[in-house]
């Protein structure tokens, strides 16, 4: 506990360094600046070695992007370019258990890549990454399967935030065996939906916790969404859960994020949302022969576009 402290109080010393005009900091050779605090027990990462790294990168007050509500961070150590300003150029004088901090300036950054800044970064604006270096590894395939554990874990932690959710509304959801929770209302009394079948479906799509409602077609004169069930045609928590359904049935989907669109942001517009959709099909026919593979239609909803790769079977 003292350890983590005592790391804790030099990232906030750090901080203060670089609101104070980065005194106290080191500087690359392309000019990134850079604080590294170590205990120098581990010996430095080597070239072809991985690193595995928490992060936070923050721009003012705002995070624009953390591991800890997504992954941590797994790179190959390389050389890096004397004039890249990136965060890789200092990745060399790791170690494991190291922490450091890398600030960014916006006019650097646009010096360097001779491209304007996006609208949300100005000139004098510092980009500030803090990392942690959790562990190294030796080969690719020690990364993947510590990549897989920290995928379970990360997957099974928004499977509990659905859980707590619905513990704590007195919701009687039940669990498909892929991770999908269905509370029907009403199941429906006509063909049931199956792989291979056409589905008619009317929604109502909602953010999790909150249950703002983002997108519906349950409005007068919308029509139902169709689609093939087993074609990959929607996010896998609907590919899932209507299986539970037959023609005429109702009730609500919580689907958790590695069900929907994982990593990528989703209809509150940050990735790994948990989502929630009611629904009601309105009617489940044989599917049209399947055509030849097209370029990807939009997605399950209208204005949304589909996944660039559903997740993977669990």
């Amino acid at each position: 506990m003292k350890k983590i402290n005592a790391y804790l109080f030099a990232i906030v010393a750090i901080l203060l360094m670089v609101a104070c005009n980065n005194q106290g900091l080191k500087k690359t050779k392309s000019g990134l600046l850079y604080k590294i605090i170590s205990d120098q027990k581990n010996p430095l990462v080597k070239k072809g070695q991985f690193i595995k790294i928490t992060f936070s990168q923050k721009l003012r007050d705002s995070v624009l992007f953390s591991s800890q509500n997504s992954m941590p961070a797994y790179v190959k150590i390389d050389t890096a370019s004397p004039t890249s300003y990136s965060p890789l150029e200092i990745f060399p004088l790791l170690r494991k258990g190291d922490s450091a901090v890398v600030v960014q300036t916006g006019d650097s950054i646009q010096k360097k890549s001779g491209q304007p800044l996006p609208p949300f970064i100005k000139k004098r604006d510092k980009i500030v990454l803090t990392l942690k270096v959790v562990d190294v590894f030796d080969n690719q395939d020690l990364v993947e399967k510590d990549r897989q554990v920290a995928l379970d874990t990360f997957h099974a932690s928004e499977t509990r935030d659905v859980e707590d959710y619905l513990a704590k509304n007195h919701i009687a959801a039940q669990k498909t065996e892929m991770g999908t929770f269905v509370l029907i209302s009403n199941p429906g009394a006509g063909p049931a939906v199956d792989s291979g079948k056409e589905v008619s479906v009317l929604y109502s799509g909602k953010l999790f916790p909150s249950g703002k409602e983002f997108e519906t077609n349950m409005s007068p004169g919308k029509q139902p969404i169709k689609f093939v069930i087993g074609r990959r045609q929607i996010i896998q928590g609907w590919d899932d859960g209507l299986r539970l359904f037959k023609k005429g049935g109702k009730g609500t989907l919580y689907i958790p994020a590695f069900l929907a669109y994982d990593a990528q942001p989703g209809p509150g517009k940050t990735p790994n949302e948990n989502l929630i959709f009611d629904v009601q099909i309105v009617d489940v026919t044989d599917a049209p022969a399947e055509q030849p593979m097209r370029m990807p239609q939009r997605g399950m909803m209208p204005g949304r576009p589909m996944p660039k790769a559903p997740a993977k079977t669990r």
